[in-house]
């Protein structure tokens, strides 16, 4: 175990003192700009960015606006309502602040199809947020939508700034001083259109949005790890809560689709308690699904971003699908650590053994890393494994290399395999650190740009040193400038 100490809201990750100031002594012998580096190392360990959701409802100029706080004509905009549909995240920075943008589409109560879905959406993303901006047309004033989207806000109790858009000149603040009434405090003259007033509504979303998210698993000494149960609809994500529970504590039907909302459940198993969440079954791709399917994917996919472990059930009656993979994907870019069960294991014959062991190495060889329990639901065999394979992927999503060993094993490497010359020049990685865990973040600074492949090859080579069995590894990559270009 790790005795460095880390320091309450450092700027340099989770470096101790003593290895923060022997790293960056090595980085300036490199010739890394410091603040460059720093600035490395704290976008890698901060973990997860605060989320700011922009919503109101159709053709009020959410798009304009995000697109004027990225920068960037990102987001597609017309002037016609209902463009935007699915939320689309961007990364965005005010006052060296930086936080994720959400772009939702608009927001309209009593719609049914469609429409519907894309309110589904809105309201997933503010149920998601850490602040969000509403957007008002202040040309048109507040409507019976808005006094809706308002009741919304109010229920989900996020910190919210009022954006009164479409105030192009002085004649119009007079039209956003109106929008007072909706009740959520100083409404913000801004033309999205012309950059006018963002500024200062940036400025107030700041302080509405957190230094640092909230982490939403356990994070307190013996306080339960949150296990999510996901997977595809009828591969017995049920039958397996209600087995390791001792009784039936959730309801189990052969129709595909039973649980629409996650059950949390604290189960004692191996001497330690556990929160396990039951989720329905994810179908399709979302934005295909409607009515209650579609919202159970929505309450699945948060509840993946607030456990610790995501165990992936997979029918093994059934050849291995594009949504089984789609699924752990999806448990992947969330960062969780991962378990992978493979259930009705006491059905398979021979013939089904073999050709779903070659499907395992086909379909699932990016996840190798992933501890695997063979178990049956139904009889309750080698249940008794579950909880070792899952305390072995939080020991590795929460492991830390110390710097010095790192850069030790790094040497090696590098003198060892080197990075393939491309156009006459050989990049070569210099030196790293581990930002941060959970999931295990590493920053490498390197002279020369460092191919995919040969990231792929580091990530392999330090699961193989270090273990990091059952958890993601992000690997990012700084390179030097050269001093030249600096006037």
């Amino acid at each position: 175990m790790c005795t460095t100490q880390v320091l309450p809201g450092a700027e340099h990750g989770e470096l101790g003192d003593a290895e923060y100031s022997e790293f960056m002594e090595l980085a300036a012998q490199e010739g890394f700009d410091l603040e460059d580096v720093e600035g490395a190392i704290g976008e890698a360990g901060h973990g997860p960015l605060p989320v700011l959701a922009v919503v109101g409802r159709p053709n009020v100029g959410k798009s304009t606006l995000v697109n004027r706080i990225i920068g960037r004509r990102e987001a597609v905009v017309q002037d016609k309502p209902g463009v935007t549909r699915d939320r689309v995240t961007y990364e965005a920075e005010w006052a060296g602040r930086r936080f994720k943008l959400v772009d939702t589409g608009g927001w309209e109560q009593d719609v049914l199809g469609l429409d519907a879905s894309v309110a589904a959406q809105a309201e997933y993303a503010i149920q998601t947020a850490d602040a969000v901006v509403f957007v008002v047309d202040s040309t048109v004033g507040a409507t019976d939508t808005d006094e809706a989207v308002v009741r919304l806000l109010r229920k989900a109790g996020k910190p919210v700034v009022l954006c009164a858009n479409k105030v192009d000149g002085q004649s119009g603040e007079a039209d956003a001083t109106a929008l007072w009434s909706l009740g959520l405090g100083q409404p913000h003259p801004v033309s999205s259109l012309h950059g006018r007033g963002t500024g200062d509504m940036l400025d107030a979303v700041l302080e509405a949005l957190p230094e640092a998210p909230e982490q939403t698993f356990g994070t307190t000494i013996g306080g339960p790890r949150r296990i999510a149960l996901i997977g595809r609809p009828n591969v017995g994500k049920s039958s397996l809560l209600n087995k390791v529970a001792g009784e039936e504590r959730v309801v189990v039907n052969e129709i595909a689709g039973t649980t629409r909302d996650p059950v949390d459940e604290l189960i004692e198993l191996g001497g330690t308690v556990w929160k396990f969440v039951d989720t329905a079954g994810i179908r399709r791709r979302v934005h295909l699904q409607e009515g209650a399917d579609y919202y159970a994917s929505l309450r699945t996919a948060a509840a993946v971003e607030k456990a610790e472990v995501a165990v992936v059930l997979i029918d093994t009656s059934e050849s291995i699908s594009v949504q089984d993979q789609r699924i752990i994907t999806m448990a992947v870019d969330a960062g969780r650590a991962l378990v992978v069960a493979f259930n009705k294991w006491d059905t398979l014959d021979e013939e089904r053994r073999y050709y779903l062991e070659r499907e395992i190495e086909t379909e699932l060889g990016q996840i190798a890393w992933a501890p695997r329990v063979n178990v049956s639901a139904r009889t309750g065999r080698h249940m008794e494994r579950l909880v070792p394979a899952i305390e072995t992927a939080l020991a590795g999503w929460e492991t830390r290399v110390p710097t010095g060993r790192l850069n030790a094993f790094l040497g090696e490497l590098v003198a060892g395999h080197p990075h393939p010359i491309r156009g006459g020049k050989q990049p070569r990685i210099l030196f790293g650190t581990q930002a941060g865990t959970r999931p295990p973040r590493f920053v490498l600074f390197a002279s020369g740009f460092i191919e995919a492949g040969y990231r792929r090859f580091v990530e392999r080579r330090l699961r193989e040193e270090f273990g990091f069995d059952g958890t993601p590894i992000h690997i990012s990559v700084r390179v030097r400038e050269k001093r030249g270009r600096k006037k």
